[in-house]
């Protein structure tokens, strides 16, 4: 990470291609520490391989790239993956689990301790579902659950891929006050979003993808 600068990731004409076809064409980004970034674009803007490119999750085909610290070409991936919270359009967990359940499980699976679960319930409505089954859970339930673990882990940069989609008046609010609360922290977080009305109200900084690249906002 560029500290001098509060500088959390950085890309220089940045290319990620998947079977030889252009995700990403030449993304020039900054990403400053304690800050909520916006990405909004149709779908097959970028959005997404963006997200995952910040995550460690898909390799840099070409251009230069830096997250936390850890070159995007040379560095090692999975270590980014470690201090990075990602959350997608469903969140990966086991149906069969509770909402408990999940979270001890994926507590062990990375050996972090598992501090304040019940306050951290509380926080994001789910303390009266921690028994149920995850398959019983609904679409805005899940990224509360999602939200549940990023919140226990802590990391320094939130990934969240479209985390608005489907939510109602209630869960927008929710979701647009916790992660200014998270920003308030310290945290730096990046989100997408189909439209700018699906997307977290007042955010400061808004990109707008296209083709693969950012074509408004100040990158």
């Amino acid at each position: 990470m560029d500290r001098a600068q509060g500088v959390v990731a950085r890309l220089n004409s940045a290319v990620v291609l998947v079977n030889g076809f252009p995700l990403l064409s030449g993304v020039d980004l900054d990403v400053e520490a304690g800050t909520l970034s916006v990405l909004v674009g149709a779908n097959g803007a970028g959005k997404t391989s963006l997200l995952r490119l910040l995550g460690g999750l898909v390799a840099l085909s070409g251009g230069s790239g830096c997250v936390l610290g850890i070159d995007l070409a040379s560095g090692d991936r999975r270590q980014l993956r470690r201090r990075v919270g990602w959350l997608g359009h469903e969140g990966s967990f086991y149906d069969d689990l509770s909402v408990e359940e999940n979270l001890v499980f994926a507590s062990r699976a990375l050996s972090r301790p598992l501090d304040g679960l019940g306050d951290v319930l509380e926080r994001v409505g789910l303390a009266t579902r921690r028994a149920t089954p995850a398959r019983q859970l609904s679409a805005g339930q899940r990224r509360r659950l999602g939200l549940a673990w990023l919140l226990l882990r802590r990391p320094e940069l939130w990934l969240l891929d479209e985390p608005y989609a489907s939510l109602d008046d209630d869960g927008r609010t929710f979701f647009d006050e916790l992660l200014h609360d998270v920003v308030a922290q310290g945290a730096t977080v990046v989100v997408s979003a189909h439209d700018a009305l699906r997307s977290p109200r007042l955010a400061p900084r808004t990109l707008v993808l296209a083709g693969g690249r950012i074509i408004g906002g100040e990158p």
